[in-house]
């Protein structure tokens, strides 16, 4: 056998006994007493035969062939009195491999399991192979560097609960020294490989792997510390809560049983709300979790006794312990919530509520089925962890706020990333001044002379189709009503002869006020009397057309709803693709210069970029950019086009896009309006850019019916020449690579209310 090692490592391992040996033929000369140098010489003469014990060997079946042997002769060193207390057994160095076990040891082993093998924890293959070479410095070297990476085995009980055992080393009976392939390294070398003692690839150019000897067995003693294992791993579970990515750690349970000494435990929190006075579940523990003794607990009383009790907490906040639930008092047993005991099997448990600054934060509980699992003594081990769910729950309460305001940002006042800088400082200059005492009013945020980009994938027809699918609604739920009236022998004539007037003006000549008019209709008389017919002795065909007929309705409108609803589903997920697709391109949009970005859904999803230097002062800036951004604008849109072809077949209802981009060459500026928590275009000599932008949505080519926009092409609008050559280079470009047609349409816009002179390009995508 090469190594008796499983990792790789800088020295060969060989088991010998002949340090201990040596310390035998010492007293066999030496002691004064008799007795021991008897002992010692015996031990000796049976050794005699076996020369490998004393040279060394690699092959570990020969210490099941000499097992006796090895126990005779390390008796001194594992007395009988101690082989019932003391966890200790001979390795060897650094290995897996142990033997000679202590009486105490074999038990723990035994109880594990048969298939059970014991290895070290946590400690990986280069973090090992540098320990290797720590103890090379120790020992040869005579390097004083005190290692005190500590070693754990975690060995399981026979109820399943993990135990974790800290190992003592004692290393008196090796020696290290080199083989003829080694390196020694002067003093300076070592010095700098302990000031890199992560870099492994070093410390294996200057040890290299099994180019030093390793000679002899070490004794270990265990020692069982799960309690300080299990409080340390539930104190980094509690303390690591990741702001981005809030999940749940399953080991949560396994740590308390461990910690508790509880083989069948579960736990549970509830965080309280002290705004609604009631306790919430922690959303990402909620499939970890049990609450069963909270439920029991809430259900016991009526919401007003429920609320005096979390206010008496702030004065009382003593945890509860139930040892034996049999035991608990006749009064409480007979209460219907303690079912919910029953029903889970639990027969002891503890409640515990947290507080902060005598105010209720949250409440835990521990449960069992195992009949006095908990006592006073398993929530006295609760104090040595409090503290850290206190600091747990604070900083949960923290990000989760932290969360909900980034949310709010992201999806109701989002500030750019682009122009937050200098929201940053005015608000900086605001607090400095605060903390000063000092009066400070907050400027207006606003940047001057930049390029605008405006362009927008709108739904076409979406307010047809919409109109329609009412009508659709609508005749649906008369042709329904008429079909229940048709059955309904008193009252049906003139709900019958409304209807169908209603029915006349919806198909024929639709009012402004037929929607409002029928839904008042049904709101103060029809619905009423149908939801009558189902209390009354109606027939079965009849109550099941009624309850049919409401279980269709919208219920904010009284209106059936299912037609449109397809529509506002199609087009939000319509909204949704866009919005995501163009989000996602502006990530790379940004890399080609910093600049304010801001989009809205509506029927279609519509954007804005404005670029400039003032955005990005630290930035060179040039006319480049704005070519840049303008290529990324058109081949973004061509993305977003093409990707919607791909998926429009899968919307409840069928739905076109038209793209277009307006082309803006003057420069502008934008100020925050404080009033809407938004950016707009400042000024009246910036109002025209705005008021094209409205415009151009229902524009048509010039003297002609026909939309400039057209689904499945791209419209680019333009003032001059200028813009025209240069968005022909581009549209070269994407024709090149396979994305649009080289069916170019050069078209005039018709003139639009104070607006002359647009032209426009429009092609079609491949």
């Amino acid at each position: 056998m090469a190594n008796l090692y499983k990792k790789d490592a800088p020295f060969k391992v060989y088991i010998s006994f002949k340090k201990y040996l040596d310390v035998l033929e010492h007293i066999r000369y030496n002691d004064r007493l008799e007795y021991r140098v008897n002992y010692a010489q015996s031990l000796i003469d049976k050794t005699k035969n076996f020369q490998e014990l004393k040279d060394g060997f690699q092959d570990v079946t020969l210490l099941e062939k000499h097992e006796d042997l090895i126990r005779l002769l390390l008796a001194d060193l594992f007395p009988t009195g101690l082989t019932n207390n003391e966890i200790k057994a001979a390795s060897i160095p650094l290995s897996d491999i142990t033997f000679n076990y202590t009486e105490r040891f074999k038990d723990i082993l035994k109880d594990a399991g048969k298939d059970f093998e014991i290895e070290l924890r946590n400690i990986t293959d280069d973090e090992f192979y540098v320990f290797c070479c720590c103890l090379i410095l120790q020992s040869y070297f005579k390097k004083d560097i005190k290692s005190t990476l500590p070693f754990y085995y975690d060995i399981p009980n026979k109820q399943g609960i993990m135990k974790h055992y800290k190992i003592t080393v004692n290393s008196d009976f090796t020696e290290v020294f080199p083989t003829e392939q080694a390196k020694i390294p002067s003093d300076d070398t070592l010095n700098m490989l302990l000031e890199n003692i992560d870099d492994t690839n070093l410390w294996k150019k200057y040890f290299p792997s099994q180019s030093w000897i390793l000679r002899g067995f070490t004794i270990i003693s265990l020692v069982d510390c799960t309690s300080e294992v299990a409080l340390s791993d539930l104190k980094s579970s509690m303390i690591q809560i990741d702001p981005e990515n809030l999940n749940p750690d399953e080991n949560l349970v396994e740590i308390f049983k461990s910690y508790f000494d509880v083989p069948a435990l579960n736990f549970g929190l509830m965080l309280f709300n002290k705004k609604d006075q009631r306790l919430e579940n922690v959303p990402i523990y909620e499939n970890f979790f049990t609450n069963h003794i909270l439920d029991f607990w809430i259900n016991a009383f009526d919401e007003e006794t429920r609320k005096n009790t979390f206010n008496n907490l702030n004065h009382n906040s003593r945890p509860i312990v139930i040892s034996n639930v049999e035991n608990m008092d006749e009064e409480t047993r007979k209460m219907p919530s303690f079912n919910i005991l029953k029903n889970n099997n639990i027969n002891s448990f503890m409640v515990i509520p947290i507080m902060k600054d005598n105010e209720l934060l949250a409440i835990m509980e521990f449960s069992s089925p195992i009949s006095n699992s908990f006592n006073g003594l398993k929530l006295k081990k609760m104090e040595f962890f409090s503290d850290m769910i206190l600091f747990s729950l604070t900083r949960f309460s923290f990000e989760k706020n932290y969360q909900i305001e980034a949310i709010i940002q992201r999806e109701y006042t989002s500030i750019h990333d682009s122009v937050v800088w200098k929201f940053r400082n005015e608000a900086e200059k605001y607090f400095n001044a605060s903390l000063a005492k000092k009066i400070y009013t907050l400027k207006q945020i606003s940047f001057k002379n930049l390029t605008p980009l405006f362009g927008f994938s709108d739904i076409r027809s979406s307010s047809d189709k919409r109109f329609n699918l009412m009508l659709q609604d609508l005749n649906e739920q008369i042709a329904c009503l008429y079909d229940i009236f048709s059955m309904i022998n008193s009252d049906s004539e003139k709900y019958l002869l409304a209807l169908e007037i209603f029915e006349n003006e919806l198909n024929k000549e639709i009012k402004a006020d037929t929607e409002q008019r029928l839904q008042r209709l049904l709101r103060d008389e029809i619905h009423p009397l149908l939801q009558g017919k189902l209390e009354v002795q109606s027939s079965e065909e009849v109550k099941e057309k009624i309850k049919d007929y409401f279980l269709q309705l919208f219920i904010q409108t009284d209106l059936f709803y299912a037609n449109r609803k397809n529509l506002d589903d199609s087009i939000t997920l319509v909204n949704r693709k866009l919005a995501d697709m163009l989000d996602e391109s502006q990530v790379k949009a940004q890399q080609i210069y910093p600049h304010y970005y801001e989009r809205f859904k509506s029927d279609g999803v519509e954007h804005n970029l404005f670029i400039g230097q003032n955005i990005a002062p630290d930035v060179p800036y040039s006319s480049k950019v704005a070519s840049q951004l303008r290529y990324w604008q058109l081949k973004t849109i061509c993305k977003m086009e093409r990707e919607f072809q791909d998926f429009k077949k899968d919307l409840p209802i069928s739905l076109d896009i038209a793209s277009l981009i307006f082309v803006y060459n003057e420069k502008i500026d934008i100020r925050f309006r404080m009033d809407e928590k938004r950016f707009d275009v400042d000024g009246a000599y910036n109002s025209y850019y705005e008021i094209v932008k409205k415009r151009l949505d229902k524009s048509h080519v010039k003297d002609s019916n026909e939309r400039i926009t057209c689904p499945g092409k791209i419209t680019i609008v333009y003032f001059g020449m200028e813009n025209q050559r240069e968005y022909l280079e581009y549209i070269a470009k994407l024709q090149k690579k396979g994305i649009l047609q080289s069916d170019v349409e050069f078209l005039k816009v018709e003139d639009l209310q104070g607006i002359t002179g647009l032209l426009a390009l429009r092609v079609s995508l491949v």
